[in-house]
């Protein structure tokens, strides 16, 4: 008979303030205005160059500064996240390099290893080098050989004041070297992360570009004037592209002086196979694909038409429910990651809801794309189509139980902040009512 967790008296702190996200937010948005009005900014400061919007692919990376760059500041200037001990870091016994170098020579090999594994894996994976992603290997491929020089300094720097420098990437580099005994465990930790950020490094970095350029080139005074329906696309890109860019920040800055480090990642396969089945390649829910629900179907400016009030209603709600889903991005700061536990997050959206990307996000798309209205007429599309966005909703909750599973696993504040949320979160405790209602009935019946 399992005990169930205590409810802590009140909400625990998060690991991560809100002002990291939005400092990164502020960053952004004043490199976008730069990128809109550079033509008006090179002839005021007499600036070289072409009179034209920034809004190419160099634009788009450039952005990763000016959010990241906020975001680090805060980061250690004010919340201090660097003299935490789950850093793992002793500022003031740094050892002398020579007790560390054999060390780190082993750490390097681990590390230049892994990311020959990752380089091999994008090699054979022939969708890498089509479509966006072939800008991905592009960009991967320049950085490629700065990562590896830097990467020397760096181990050296951090091993010396690490608690413990034999992290993951030394187990690894000791296997393959065979002089030292090794921890079976921390190398598949090790490689579980690595596999995290090389799938989806490569996939953010081929989105990055498109969303940035489109919100750079928008006309927002036109789009307000065209209707609903323009202004509501017009700002929901907006918030995609504010979630993209925040998104790649914390994938890259997974590094124990910022406190952003992969503590472990998901070890349960179910978590995979639900994460994966949502992006490409291996992804159900496109064009074609086993789980899509779009088939004669049209979007609801479609079935809203000439009902100008409506329109505006629905328009809002997708905009709402967008900005929360890249609000629950933003609130992670320099630490969000797919399919990993850096740390607890309990502010912003998640204080009302333990997976509110995932609720906004399918939310969404059932008002976006209303599966139970059918172009063709046929009332076996409406359910078909209504079916399957359902089980798309079955997946993503799918997610979230087995990424509970993990951060249950894990760390005592989860299971503080998972019991204060069934007990009290605006959303998640009804939910937890009506789930446990629902499976106490079903035992019921199972036992009658």
């Amino acid at each position: 008979m399992s005990v169930e967790q205590p409810v802590p008296a009140r909400l625990p702190a998060s690991d991560v303030s809100a002002g990291v996200g939005l400092s990164g937010v502020v960053g952004l948005l004043v490199w976008l205005m730069i990128c809109r009005n550079w033509p008006a900014i090179t002839d005021a400061f007499g600036l070289p160059g072409p009179r034209q919007r920034l809004d190419g692919a160099s634009a788009a990376l450039a952005a990763l500064l000016f959010s990241g760059t906020p975001m680090v500041l805060w980061s250690l200037l004010v919340d201090k996240v660097h003299l935490r001990p789950s850093t793992g870091i002793d500022w003031k016994r740094p050892r002398p390099l020579r007790d560390v170098a054999a060390i780190s020579i082993t750490k390097i090999a681990g590390l230049w290893t892994t990311w020959g594994l990752i380089a091999v894996l994008y090699c054979l994976g022939r969708w890498y080098w089509r479509g966006a992603y072939l800008f991905a290997m592009n960009i991967l491929g320049v950085a490629a050989p700065l990562m590896v020089l830097l990467s020397i300094p760096y181990v050296l720097w951090l091993d010396r004041v690490l608690v413990n420098p034999r992290d993951g990437a030394w187990h690894f580099g000791a296997m393959l070297i065979g002089r030292e005994p090794y921890s079976r465990a921390e190398v598949a930790h090790h490689l579980r992360g690595w596999a995290v950020k090389g799938f989806f490094c490569a996939f953010m970095i081929s989105i990055l570009p498109a969303g940035f350029m489109g919100v750079v080139a928008f006309d927002w005074i036109a789009a307000w004037h065209m209707g609903p329906v323009a202004l509501t696309n017009v700002m929901v890109e907006t918030m995609f592209m504010i979630d993209v860019q925040i998104a790649m920040v914390g994938y890259l800055v997974t590094m124990k002086p910022l406190d952003a480090q992969i503590r472990t990642a998901n070890p349960y396969l179910g978590g995979w196979v639900a994460a994966l089945m949502c992006y490409p390649p291996f992804i159900l829910m496109g064009g074609g694909d086993v789980l899509d629900y779009r088939p004669n179907t049209a979007e609801w400016n479609y079935w809203l038409a000439g009902h100008d009030t409506l329109l505006w209603i629905w328009g809002a709600a997708l905009v709402v429910l967008t900005a929360i889903y890249a609000w629950a991005t933003v609130a992670f700061g320099l630490r969000f990651s797919n399919l990993t536990y850096r740390g607890v997050l309990t502010n912003g959206p998640y204080a009302f809801t333990r997976h509110p990307a995932y609720l906004s996000k399918n939310s969404f798309w059932w008002l976006a794309s209303m599966p139970y209205l059918a172009t063709s007429g046929s009332l076996v599309d409406v359910i078909r189509n209504t079916v399957t966005l359902g089980l798309v909703s079955a997946v993503y909750f799918w997610r979230a139980k087995t990424e509970e599973r993990h951060l249950l696993a894990e760390d005592a504040k989860y299971r503080d902040y998972h019991a204060w949320m069934a007990q009290h979160g605006l959303i998640t405790a009804p939910l937890t009512k009506l789930w446990r209602k629902l499976t106490a009935r079903r035992q019921e019946l199972a036992v009658g």
